[in-house]
């Protein structure tokens, strides 16, 4: 590892887009991919990320987004938040990246940033295990931070019996496990899901969940480690792709925002000694996350991108209601204004997130847990809620939409005059709309409903674990007080 800690911070979109042209083994549509940066299904996707990294060059963003130290630039979610302004520092950046896609391309690299440095500022959790899973950790933030690498990671093992499952057991057909010991590191097996943004990453990250039995028969399945994407016996087996090489006008965000979803198998992968950072402790595994405080450094990264993506929902449901004059009717505005609370609440609970913001055991500054414990529990309800208003809204006219080809085609005249509003022109109108469809209706649409669903994690476990953590007491008393 030590050879791999030089580096020059942030990169640009091309030095990027030269990282993925390796020998990593990914499958889409029953081919192997040749080339992620130049294959139909993913190459827009990851032009997309590359554009993002080039606006960290950008003057009039470099103090947002990066930040210096000793001379060099890095992304400012990689700061260590020594400070409230720092928490605030880093809210902003999360902000300025998730409004490049309106939140619609989730998984920007600056997710599992926070993650890493969460980690590597509180690696002497780790060293509960062993030492130099410690100094691992801390070389690994060094070297994702000084190299601008981006990360994908896996948690969940495939299901291969729900009630296994439900016994906090896994299967040895389906569970990635550790297989064998060697001098130079451990030997893994199996399958992990879901990565997503897997084949457009550097590096993949694969943590425990949190529902790890501890038992003798779960100490193959416990473990933390982080390799490169093209480790030999790695494959990413993808999804279909959304991105059907439609023109930017026809899938407004399907040919921008294709970030891809694979599941990870493992066949005898090496990973050597210094990328492991947890092994054969199942409780530590599950307090991982808790006790390092990257759940909230993560969370206060989401919150921060559903807010963008809140915003953009409620500025296409007002164009679409404009566009016909529907802005004027009660019952639309009394729709609209669920998006608009829900987008107030969702800003509302980051800001307090970030104003009550705390050092934690360790010096190191931490957002306030609750705010954005409520944001996460919250928004997989809202946003499908939010489509279902663009569908509400938007009715026949999400069907109303030709393609780009017919608005200068020989039935141009036709398009011109049956399309539009009395507030757009045809084109205008229909560009809209597609953007509506593309949102609500299309399968890039619906993916992002399902994943804004189980981002975290089933609903219920997510709320269970709120109710868990949830300080009630006070609360309690005050009842018994006045029962007294």
């Amino acid at each position: 590892m030590n050879n791999e800690l030089s580096g020059n911070g942030i990169r640009n979109g091309e030095q990027y887009l030269a990282g993925l042209r390796d020998d990593r083994d990914v499958w889409l549509r029953g081919e192997k991919v040749d080339d992620v940066t130049s294959h139909p299904g993913l190459s827009r996707g990851a032009r997309t990320l590359a554009g993002f990294l080039d606006k960290q060059f950008d003057a009039t963003l470099q103090d947002v987004i990066t930040y210096e130290e000793d001379g060099t630039r890095y992304a400012t979610s990689f700061l260590v938040p020594k400070s409230k302004a720092d928490i605030e520092k880093r809210g902003a950046a999360f902000y300025q990246w998730a409004t490049w896609s309106n939140g619609m391309f989730g998984r920007t690299p600056d997710y599992k940033n926070a993650s890493v440095m969460a980690f590597g500022s509180a690696a002497d959790f780790l060293a509960q295990g062993k030492p130099e899973f410690a100094e691992n950790m801390r070389n690994y933030y060094q070297y994702v931070r000084n190299n601008d690498k981006v990360l994908t990671h896996t948690l969940v093992n495939p299901t291969y019996s729900h009630e296994q499952a439900k016994e906090g057991k896994y299967s040895d057909k389906v569970a990635l496990q550790v297989v064998k010991e060697t001098d130079a590191g451990i030997v893994v097996n199996g399958a992990r899901l879901l990565a997503t943004l897997g084949p457009h990453a550097d590096e993949i990250e694969v943590f425990p969940s949190t529902l790890l039995k501890a038992s003798e028969e779960n100490l193959p399945f416990a473990f933390a480690f982080a390799i490169p994407i093209n480790t030999p016996g790695l494959r990413l087996i993808c999804r279909d792709s959304y991105d059907h090489e439609k023109s930017h006008f026809d899938a407004p965000l399907s040919s921008r925002f294709e970030e891809m979803d694979a599941v990870v198998t493992f066949k005898n992968v090496l990973v050597p000694w210094e990328r492991v950072f947890m092994y054969r402790e199942p409780l530590l595994c599950n307090k991982a996350f808790a006790d390092t405080n990257a759940v909230v450094h993560m969370m206060h990264q989401v919150a921060c991108g559903k807010l963008a993506k809140a915003e953009f929902m409620v500025g296409l449901l007002c164009a679409m209601a404009k566009a016909t004059g529907k802005d004027k009717d009660m019952n639309v505005k009394g729709q609209i204004a669920e998006a608009m609370w829900a987008t107030e609440t969702v800003r509302a609970l980051r800001f307090s997130a970030e104003a009550h913001a705390e050092a934690d055991s360790r010096g190191i500054f931490v957002p306030a847990r609750r705010p954005l414990d409520t944001s996460r529990n919250l928004f997989p309800k809202m946003y499908p809620r939010l489509v279902e208003l663009v569908q509400l809204i938007g009715s026949s006219s999400l069907m109303a939409t030709p393609s780009e080809a017919d608005i200068t085609s020989d039935i141009a005249d036709d398009i011109g005059q049956y399309f539009q509003t009395v507030n757009l022109a045809s084109k205008d109108r229909i560009a809209l709309f597609r953007l509506a469809h593309d949102v609500a209706v299309s399968g890039f649409g619906n993916r992002q409903a399902l994943y804004e669903r189980f981002f975290f994690g089933p609903q219920n476990v997510m709320a269970s674990i709120y109710f868990d953590l949830y300080d009630k007491d006070e609360m309690m008393d005050r009842v018994d007080l006045l029962l007294k």
